[in-house]
Formats: structure tokens, C-alpha cells, sequence
């Protein structure tokens, strides 16, 4: 039985698996899906809300996203208006602790003149005030605070701001769909959108279509659903995949190019491209930058192309903790490779609609990736891939590592390089504070989620990156002729990252 972290993850994936049984049995036309909300909130006291019938109509919301969502909304990421009511107005407010002292620093420091003083005490004009919060800093009691939404106050590039009705409302021009509001909001009313239903109904009609669907597992899969990487492969199988892949194998092909890139720009700097929350911050916040990121496919995409190139009749989902790479996928940036994409939150409930217990399936082989692929998964396993990939091939380009977790991190660093002012010369950008292992569409969110990923790298032993893609078949080599591109490593990324 799975133990959830919050009430909120628990009420997605029971709107998960009601929406994925319903598709198992071809039943998502019928009326049954109407009786949905009413199977999850039975009444007759509400659980979570002021009513059932409020309870209700927000799990008609979260149906509607696990169908896809707004079509006309370009997010991937989608507040749900009826759950986000409870939370305060975003404003700054004096406490109790304001003792009125002469010196009046907040008043000096407030810009717009917000701040005036009543009985020997401080008192902030709303309709002046414009959240800077130098009054904040100023007040030497701290008696001054600024109370902000936990989706603006966790949102990295500040895309979250209170609407006309009071509301959360993300700019789609600035949101890189990190998910980190999903994972903040502390009433559920943030989700991500789902293509659930889309692989559900692939897998069911593979055989009339003559396709073979792949599953492509991120190696930040350890550790999740209880059960070995075999047992998962096999729970996989069952379910109607074709065969199952790992991603890390895309990553070993990855490490590979984006090291002869960096080799043919003579080691100027550069940052990783495998993150698609780091290459939107990028090119939405930093666009002057846009020229550093390395033009290599993603690890998603490489391998993708690696099972295409192999088989005609494949087609491609990518199992992951990332709600960025549903941005990659809506984008069209993987059209030629990843058909679909989904979370292992989604995953697990797919599963869980199916009957199907992981933990008692049988085992059976995975991919032969290399440990530094399967490190991937971890802040600093990208670092680490390429400084391995240069020296297997015999490079003299010396590659000064930093590995970034968390934008926060990821922009320091990307305006010392702007500057001339970074000692390294390749940043590796993670959007998640500790790499994909902490991504937002985890199950668990735990220090041992890096540990889980470490083991599952030790049981490559001393396969190389090389020796990886070669045991998988002569991956890269499958690559080149099927694109039979002419030029160097970078020319032939930027074309293929175009695809």
C-alpha cells in the first residue's frame, strides 16, 4: 500500500487511478466518470473543505486535467481557480512586536511613503504599499512581515502573482514548468497536466495498429515503487509495453556528444542542456545566454532516437519525475523521438488501476547503461559524465565542473560566466534542488532518494560510458547513420535539437 506524504498527493492519485480504470475499460465515454467525484467524497462531512459539495466540484477540476487539461491554456502547469481560496492576501503587516521606537526606520525606508505612525506604532497604507520589503529589512525587532503565498514565495523565477479575483495566476511568458508550485501549494490547487488517458489508450490499441509502444525509464526510478528495476520491467510488460528502456543509456549517449561539443568549442564555456527547466530559464530570464547551452539532445530524446532508429514500428513514453519534460514533449521539441511523456506519479497509478503489484512480479533484464549515466539522475552525475566521456576519448580540453542545483544556484553562476567571472568553464544546471531524484512528480521526497540512485549506479561496476554504448549495441554509430548529417558534434546537435 503506498504511503503518501500529503493529503493532496493522496487526492491525485485517487483521481488518477478512478480516471486510469476507467480508460483500462474503455469506459471514459460512459457516465461513470461522472460519478467520480461522488466515489472520492462520499459524504456526508466533508474531509478537507468547507463542504462535499466544494470537495466535489474540486475533483471535477482535477479530472478535467488528468483528461489534458485546458487545451487553450499553453502551460503545463494550471491553477485550479475553485481550490485556491484559502490562502492570505500577499501583503506586509505589522505585529505586535513593533515597539514604536523613535528611530522610525521602516518609515524612513519605505519608498511610496506607506508607513505612518499611530500611538506609537506602526501602520502600513495597503493601497501605497508596493511589497518592496525594505521595511521588512529596516525594522530592527523584526516586527515587520511580509506573509507570501507558498506558490509565489516557492516559484523560482517569480511567474506567480494574486489575479484580479484574488487568485494564483501563473505567466505563462515566464514559467519554465519546474513544478515547484505544484509541490508547494499547500490546498492542491496547482496541477500539472496529464497525458494519462493518451498512454493508456496507445497501449490498448498497439496490437490494431501494428505499433510497439517502449516505456523509457529515468533512473531516478529506484527506489520508488518498492520493488527492483527487473520486477519494474516486468510490471511494465505487463501492462502492454513492448520492452522497456533506461533512460541512463540516453544519458551515457549524451555524456558522449555534449563532450565532443564542448571538445570542439576548445572548452569555452558552456552549461549541460539535460534539464529542460534550466534551458527555459535560459531562454526566458537570460536569453544572452542562450549561446552557452550545449545544442545536444537530452538524455529523454537521445534515447528515444536510439529505439526509433532501431525499430519503425516504435513508439516512445518517457517515465519520469519531471513535469519540464511534459514541456519539452508539448513543445514539439521531441516529435521525432518521445511520443508521449508522464510522471511516476502517474506511473504508480496506472499500475494501481490495473491491478498490478510490482513488488510480486518476476525479474527481468534492463539496459546496460554505464553508472556515470545512471548518475545522471543526481546533481553533479552530468558534471561527472562529461569529465568521464572527455578523458575516454582522449581529449586535451581540460573541463572545470560546477554542478548547480536549484535555479538559484543555476543563476549566480550563469551571470559569473556572463561576466568572465566564473573559474569554471561548464555548468551543469539542474532546476531541482538536488537533481531529478528531488523532482516535483517524485512518490517519496527523501535524502535517500540520491543514496537509492548511487547503489543503482555501483551495480554497472566499471562499465564505461563507451563500453555501455557499445554492449547496447553500437548506439551511437545507429545514430550517425540514420541522421547522415555531415559536420562536427555541433552541428549535428543544433540540427537534431531543432527536430
Amino acid at each position: 500500500m503506498r504511503h503518501y506524504e500529503t493529503s493532496v498527493q493522496e487526492l491525485k492519485d485517487k483521481v488518477l487511478t478512478a480516471v486510469a480504470r476507467l480508460a483500462w475499460n474503455d469506459k471514459l465515454q460512459t457516465n461513470e466518470i461522472l460519478d467520480i467525484p461522488e466515489q472520492i467524497v462520499p459524504g456526508p462531512e466533508a474531509q478537507m473543505r468547507c463542504c462535499i459539495y466544494k470537495e466535489r466540484a474540486v475533483v471535477g477540476s482535477r479530472i478535467k486535467m488528468v483528461m489534458g487539461g485546458d487545451r487553450a491554456n499553453p502551460n503545463l502547469v494550471e491553477v485550479l481557480p475553485i481550490a485556491c481560496d484559502e490562502c492570505p492576501v500577499t501583503e506586509i503587516s505589522v505585529g505586535p512586536s513593533c515597539r514604536g521606537c523613535i528611530a522610525h526606520r521602516c518609515m524612513e525606508a519605505c519608498p511610496k511613503g506607506a508607513i505612518r505612525i499611530e500611538n506609537h506604532h506602526s501602520v502600513i497604507d495597503h493601497s501605497k504599499c508596493v511589497l518592496c520589503g525594505k521595511c521588512v529589512a529596516a525594522c530592527p525587532y523584526g516586527a515587520i512581515t511580509k506573509n507570501m503565498r507558498p506558490c509565489e514565495r516557492g516559484c523560482p523565477v517569480k511567474a506567480i502573482s494574486m489575479g484580479p479575483d484574488r487568485k494564483a495566476s501563473i505567466d505563462a511568458s515566464k514559467c519554465i514548468s519546474c513544478g515547484e508550485c505544484v509541490v508547494q501549494c499547500p490546498f492542491g490547487a496547482i496541477m500539472d497536466k496529464s497525458y494519462i488517458v493518451d498512454v493508456i489508450q496507445m497501449l490498448m490499441g498497439a496490437d490494431k495498429w501494428g505499433l510497439h509502444v517502449y516505456a523509457v525509464l529515468a533512473p531516478s526510478f529506484v527506489g520508488q515503487f518498492n520493488c527492483t528495476p527487473g520486477q519494474m520491467v516486468s510490471a511494465l510488460k505487463e501492462m502492454g509495453f513492448y520492452d522497456v528502456g533506461e533512460v541512463a543509456l540516453g544519458a551515457d549517449l549524451t555524456a558522449k556528444a555534449e563532450a565532443a561539443e564542448f571538445d570542439e568549442r576548445g572548452g569555452e564555456p558552456m552549461t549541460s542542456s539535460c534539464c529542460p527547466a534550466f534551458v527555459a530559464y535560459v531562454e526566458r530570464h537570460m536569453p544572452d545566454m542562450v549561446p552557452k547551452v550545449s545544442t545536444t539532445p537530452s538524455p529523454m530524446v537521445m534515447l528515444g532516437r536510439y529505439i526509433k532508429d532501431r525499430d519503425p514500428l516504435a513508439r516512445v513514453v518517457f517515465i519520469g519525475p519531471c513535469v519540464a519534460k511534459k514541456r519539452e514533449f508539448h513543445l514539439g521539441r521531441t516529435r521525432s523521438s518521445i511520443d508521449l511523456v508522464i510522471t511516476f506519479e502517474e506511473l504508480y497509478s496506472m499500475l494501481a488501476a490495473k491491478d498490478i503489484d510490482v513488488s510480486k512480479m518476476p525479474e527481468a533484464p534492463l539496459d546496460h547503461a554505464s553508472g556515470f549515466g545512471r548518475s545522471f539522475a543526481a546533481s553533479g552525475g552530468v558534471a561527472a559524465a562529461v569529465g568521464q566521456a572527455l578523458k575516454e576519448m582522449g581529449s586535451t580540453v581540460e573541463a572545470r565542473t560546477l554542478p548547480c542545483s536549484g535555479i538559484e544556484e543555476c543563476k549566480i553562476a550563469l551571470l559569473k560566466m556572463s561576466k568572465g567571472m566564473l573559474p569554471e568553464n561548464f555548468i551543469e544546471g539542474m532546476a531541482c534542488q538536488g537533481g531529478c531524484v528531488q523532482g516535483p512528480a517524485v512518490i517519496m521526497r527523501s535524502p535517500k532518494n540520491k543514496a537509492e540512485v548511487a547503489k543503482h549506479a555501483k551495480q554497472a561496476g566499471e562499465r564505461t560510458i563507451n563500453g555501455a554504448i557499445n554492449q547496447a549495441g553500437g548506439a551511437e554509430e545507429g545514430l550517425q547513420s540514420s541522421e547522415n548529417k555531415p559536420g562536427g558534434a555541433v552541428e549535428k546537435n543544433r540540427v537534431q535539437a531543432q527536430q
